[in-house]
């Protein structure tokens, strides 16, 4: 525990990073109990508009922090990362979630369980998403890189690329590729 501790007390960015994720979470399941259980659809509304919010809060810091100076780190690069999967993704996880809130809180319909070509478009769709978020927090990286200009500054951001080209792959054959072999297949009807 004292090692986390320590952690956090040398890299002030890995905080910010760890609010913006537990923050994103709790605005948007602030966000639905507002619309489902409490059913205020224009609080609801407006809390989850607040949920790209919380990614400028991280870029912002990220800025402020690398401008005022600092040698730009792992955390640094997990900034930019963390905007670029959660612009891509977003979307899409608060569509998720908003799913099972409606079935759970307003007798919404079960979550659809996806099988067959339908499963494997979906994790083609997903891959190429992963594709996507790796693209912009690349293009973060290298703005950042450029504009600091100091290379000592920001040499640990160059790590960053090889370790996106490392998810994209991973994500590759554990997604599409793993559905296109081994995944349930529909049945044939004669």
């Amino acid at each position: 525990m004292e090692e986390i501790g320590k952690f956090f007390a040398e890299n002030p960015m890995a905080v910010v990073i760890a609010a913006g994720e537990i923050g994103f979470w709790v605005v948007l399941a602030a966000g639905l109990a507002v619309r489902y259980v409490l059913r205020a659809r224009r609080v609801s509304a407006v809390l989850l508009a607040m949920v790209p919010l919380v990614d400028v809060v991280v870029l912002v810091a990220t800025v402020i922090d690398l401008a005022g100076g600092a040698k730009a780190n792992f955390t640094h690069g997990l900034a930019a990362v963390y905007l670029g999967f959660s612009v891509v993704f977003g979307p899409s996880m608060v569509r998720w979630a908003d799913e099972r809130f409606a079935h759970r809180f307003a007798s919404g319909p079960p979550p659809r369980k996806r099988q067959g070509r339908e499963k494997l478009r979906y994790e083609w769709r997903e891959w190429a998403k992963c594709v996507l978020a790796c693209g912009l927090a690349a293009a973060a990286l290298l703005a950042a890189i450029f504009a600091i200009g100091e290379p000592e500054q920001v040499a640990p951001l160059w790590g960053w690329f090889p370790r996106l080209g490392s998810v994209t792959v991973v994500w590759l054959f554990a997604g599409p590729v793993w559905e296109a072999l081994f995944g349930e297949r529909e049945e044939v009807r004669r």
